[in-house]
């Protein structure tokens, strides 16, 4: 009998020690490629890899601060390049993995208003939601884009801008109506329940948005990270990304 329950304790141990073994992979993420990142995991996890994915979402500046902090990370990707050219600077990433994954635009949207079609049209509204610049890539092309239309100043003057902590807030308070409108990408504006697309940004008022990965130089050392930085960029990884509004880097 006790050999009994020891053989059923012991296979009962069996899933758990295989848990712990399995490695963990950190991954920092925009928060504007949640949704794709998280059916990415999900599918890296049938391929026969066993690797726990613990990914950290978020503005991308505030990812690459975490990073030279000492936050642990194995991959990285960025809403804009400036912050990949932040942490090679900071030698936190192996500069050969560095490769654009996918491009992005922006749009502005908000509840079905037929009076606002252009950039001109949003300095009559109230409220407009955008990434805090500081951090948020999102909120940098806004800014970029309303100073190249001339309107930043006034709105900004106004107090009409509402600084949300990442995109995904930004099309939160959109899609509730708390503000009139907000600054996002297109992936992101795709997930609304409420809001719309209201126009597109002109693509001549802001830099192109890309998205550049790489593996961190701790990530660089490990076979199943490598394997996943490899799922991501090859073809599994762009069916996802397409199917989520992203576009193929130029």
């Amino acid at each position: 009998m006790r050999m009994l329950v020891a053989i059923m304790a012991a296979s009962l141990l069996l899933p758990l020690a295989s848990l712990q073994a399995a490695e963990a992979i950190r991954i920092s993420v925009p928060a504007s490629m949640t949704d794709a990142i998280k059916e990415l995991s999900a599918q890296f996890g049938t391929t026969g890899h066993h690797a726990a994915i613990m990914p950290n979402y978020g503005p991308s500046g505030t990812l690459a601060k975490q990073i030279v902090e000492g936050a642990p990370a194995d991959l990285f990707i960025s809403a804009n390049q400036k912050w990949m050219d932040y942490l090679r600077e900071e030698k936190r990433i192996e500069p050969a993995t560095e490769k654009i994954l996918a491009a992005n635009t922006l749009v502005f949207v908000g509840m079905n208003n037929p009076a606002v079609i252009k950039m001109a049209d949003i300095v009559r509204l109230k409220r407009i939601a955008i990434g805090s610049p500081k951090s948020v890539p999102a909120g940098e092309y806004a800014v970029q884009a309303m100073e190249k239309a001339g309107i930043y100043q006034q709105l900004e003057e106004g107090q009409k801008l509402v600084i949300a902590k990442d995109v995904r807030q930004s099309l939160t308070y959109a899609d509730r109506g708390e503000t009139d409108g907000a600054f996002v990408y297109k992936t992101d504006a795709l997930m609304a329940t409420q809001a719309v697309i209201l126009f597109a940004v002109d693509p001549t008022l802001y830099s192109p948005v890309t998205y550049p990965i790489a593996l961190t130089v701790d990530g660089a050392k490990s076979d199943e990270v490598k394997a996943l930085y490899d799922f991501l960029t090859g073809p599994e990884g762009r069916k996802v990304f397409r199917k989520y509004g992203f576009s193929a880097a130029k």
